[in-house]
């Protein structure tokens, strides 16, 4: 008889705040685990050589309820006799954390081990997911999964896989254009359009012509994989749905104050006692903040009886990765009845909660765009497409008995709304891409197989 005491989740960068925040968000304890090891029936992690703990086996049961999960023998199939994988799934199907582990798993069964690289569009998205998939696969962060983002890494020597966003990997490449560390590339969120992973799914073209053992897979939403397939000469294809299809709910008119809309409803919905989190999207990070500020006022004139709301601005552009809790309510965050997840259009990467029941979406968006003319940026508040709205409605996939409050009328969707957001490399700068394709000798964008040309 012997006893293992395993300390698991060593959160290397993450303050205490943030720790807590981040059982704040899935439930998880937070507490160390114990191994009791009765005999030599043992199973040991492949990744560190360390036995695996109780909650590994408790977050594996999670994981295989994903929809994703049914995919696995079929992709690593695709992957082991094909350069390109597409991997076209809705929203919140676990694509983003479940295809990476799965190709850390094929670099550990092939030599020489090289590691697996997976980079996303939001610098807190690749922050979390290297958190979460930390813990999934019962390893340390920082050692075995790491990240790297803007002015912060958290990786090692021994990190096997690692979240980055897709701006990082662009700059790795310009030391390293082969990127020779790596044996399989994930590009997460092709469907984003934004410029760095345009210019990285181009040249990687030219990478796996000079590398035959290394591994391109693309995650995407479902209305852009025709696009990538003709653009990949018809890689093999592998699609994943939702569990669940949510009923929409329109207004009958558009709301000339669709801020104070969204607010009015989201009281209206926590006076109705169903249970369930909501997730509001706004039209910009201005409207988060003082969405924020005014539900904590509102809190004090709320039914107690009702439960708390407890709402947690999900920035997809600023520097901070986590909101904090408030301090005094930390140690008794699990006792909170529904939470209230307030971003913007594009924050949808950031939604992690397991039980979202309600999404509000105000229908509009501010995106900047670049304007040669004047040779300024400008913030432009639009309806967001209608792939965006689809993938709105697709969080609610593993909810039963979700729903999606849409604040505009349903014509509204199909007369004013464009069918895809426009590819960034088209209404962007591109000072900063044309230095980069200079540095990497390249002459210029004819000779970079963009998906849409600049």
């Amino acid at each position: 008889l012997g006893i293992i005491n395993v300390r698991k989740m060593e959160f290397l960068t993450f303050s205490p705040e943030n720790h807590c925040f981040s059982e704040f968000l899935d439930g998880s304890d937070g507490d160390e685990e114990e191994i009791l090891v009765c005999g030599e029936d043992l199973e040991l992690n492949p990744f560190d050589g360390l036995p695996y703990s109780s909650r590994y086996y408790r977050l594996m049961k999670e994981r295989e309820e994903l929809p994703i999960w049914k995919e696995k023998c079929t992709f690593m199939e695709s992957l082991l006799h094909n350069q390109i994988v597409i991997v076209s799934g809705d929203a919140k199907t676990g694509k983003s954390s479940q295809i990476p582990q799965w190709c850390a798993e094929h670099c550990l069964a092939v030599r020489p081990r090289r590691a697996v690289v997976c980079t996303q569009v939001l610098r807190p998205a690749a922050v979390g997911l290297a958190l979460r998939v930390a813990d999934q696969m019962d390893v340390n962060l920082g050692h075995e999964v790491g990240y790297a983002v803007p002015f912060e890494s958290c990786c090692s020597p021994e990190t096997i896989l690692r979240y980055c966003t897709d701006e990082v990997l662009q700059r790795e490449m310009m030391s390293t254009p082969l990127l020779p560390a790596y044996g399989v590339i994930v590009l997460d969120d092709v469907h984003e359009r934004t410029v760095a992973t345009e210019a990285l799914l181009g040249l990687l073209k030219d990478v796996l012509a000079a590398r035959a053992e290394l591994r391109l897979v693309l995650l995407t939403a479902p209305h852009m994989w025709r696009t990538l397939r003709g653009h990949c000469d018809r890689a093999p294809l592998i699609r994943v749905r939702g569990t669940h299809r949510a009923q929409a709910v329109y207004s009958c008119s558009t709301h000339s104050e669709p801020f104070l809309a969204a607010l009015r409803l989201l009281l209206e919905l926590h006076h109705t006692r169903e249970s369930g989190d909501i997730v509001v999207f706004l039209a910009c990070e201005q409207d988060i903040e003082k969405a924020d500020q005014m539900i904590r006022q509102e809190q004090s004139n709320l039914n107690p009886d009702l439960g708390e709301l407890i709402p947690i601005p999900l920035y997809p552009t600023r520097q901070d990765l986590t909101p904090k809790p408030p301090r005094e309510k930390q140690k008794s965050c699990k006792k909170y009845r529904r939470k209230v997840l307030l971003t913007t259009s594009s924050g949808e990467p950031l939604v992690w909660t397991k039980n979202v029941t309600f999404v509000i979406d105000v229908g509009v968006g501010s995106r900047k765009v670049y304007n040669p003319r004047i040779r300024a940026d400008s913030v432009l508040t639009q309806p967001i497409s209608q792939s965006r709205a689809e993938m709105h409605k697709q969080i609610l996939g593993m909810a039963p008995s979700g729903k999606l409050f849409c604040l505009y009328p349903e014509e509204f969707l199909s007369k004013e709304m464009k069918a895809e957001t426009p590819a960034k490399v088209q209404e962007s700068k591109l000072t900063s891409m044309v230095l980069f394709l200079k540095r990497m000798d390249i002459a210029g964008f004819a000779h970079c197989d963009f998906i849409s040309s600049p």
